[in-house]
């Protein structure tokens, strides 16, 4: 288990967090008795990290779809595992889906009908509550599944600013949601692998301690993959270190011959990001059982904290 400083994460919490994502979060509370159906887009690279806590606590037995997108990208064994891990839950199907198959895509359509025979009997609509974080491609699966453009697409996270209504036929009307971030990340991990993905800006980053995370992890879990891409050999132990040779195998060298370490982090974080450096998974169900352990000792520990505090201020 690696363990990190959580410092960055906490900050990259709280201030990326714009308005329409806090407005986002209390539309879905006014919305949800009005669906029939919830479809969550999950990134497939990260799927409890970009699941958000809060729909499984508000959806009850409202039926969900989980949509693993980006599954291109992604490990596909553990792309099964996380399937089989997410269809336990009550009235939960899952679709993995890339941008590289449309075709696949509107296989959604006819799953949205299999879970909801009463209403194709009567011929209602379905209507059914599309949400996701942000950057997971969220925009561009309506578009397909509209058949025309209609949600902006592009890499830079946060681009659908405002709730949408969307028929797209067959039956089936989509209500659109900002993407949007929980915005308390209480498991300092999630908050990192949120940003090695991208879902959180660049802006709101140092890219050189997320690059140190994702390069201590890709050594860990897909060294063979950093070995063939980087042509390195011996392969470096850690995160820091393994910026240090990227950043000597590809030139980005100051004066004196030292590494500018922020651009090694940018290559390391861009060549995960489009692919290039193969298709990982940065979470198993596994790991995440295991997690959320420690972060119900974190939270036990803040609320002990906060009574201590409250008992000192009363005494004193």
């Amino acid at each position: 288990m690696l363990v990190f400083d959580n410092t960055a994460v906490g900050k990259m919490g709280i201030q990326w967090y714009p308005g329409h994502m806090h407005k986002a979060g209390k539309e879905i509370k006014e919305i949800l008795p009005k669906v029939d159906l919830i479809i969550e887009i999950l990134d497939a690279r990260i799927p409890f990290s970009s699941e958000n806590p809060m729909l499984a606590k508000l959806r009850g037995d409202k039926p969900c779809i989980k949509v693993l997108s980006k599954s291109d990208l992604a490990d596909p064994e553990r792309t099964q595992q996380w399937q089989v891990y997410l269809e336990q839950q009550k009235q939960v199907k899952t679709l993995a889906l890339s941008n590289q198959q449309p075709e696949k895509m509107r296989q959604l359509i006819e799953l949205c009908h299999q879970m909801l025979p009463a209403k194709e009997e009567s011929l209602r609509m379905i209507h059914t509550l599309i949400m996701g974080i942000p950057n997971v491609g969220k925009s561009t699966l309506i578009n397909i599944l509209a058949g025309r453009q209609i949600a902006k697409t592009g890499n830079e996270p946060a681009i659908t600013k405002t709730q949408q209504r969307i028929d797209i036929g067959h039956g089936i009307v989509l209500l659109d949601t900002p993407g949007m971030l929980w915005p308390n990340l209480e498991n300092p991990n999630t908050g990192y692998r949120l940003a090695v993905t991208g879902a959180i800006k660049d802006t709101a980053i140092e890219h050189e301690d997320i690059a140190q995370f994702a390069g201590d992890y890709f050594l860990q879990y897909y060294p063979d993959l950093v070995r063939e891409r980087f042509q390195l050999e011996p392969l470096p132990k850690t995160g820091p270190e393994l910026l240090a040779a990227i950043g000597k195998k590809r030139g980005c060298l100051k004066a004196g011959g030292r590494v500018e370490m922020d651009k090694a982090a940018k290559i390391l974080l861009n060549e995960f990001r489009s692919g290039m450096l193969g298709r990982i998974t940065l979470e198993s169900p596994e790991m995440m059982e295991i997690e959320l352990v420690e972060l119900e000792v974190i939270r036990a520990n803040k609320e002990a904290k906060k009574l201590a505090r409250k008992k000192q201020w009363k005494s004193g």
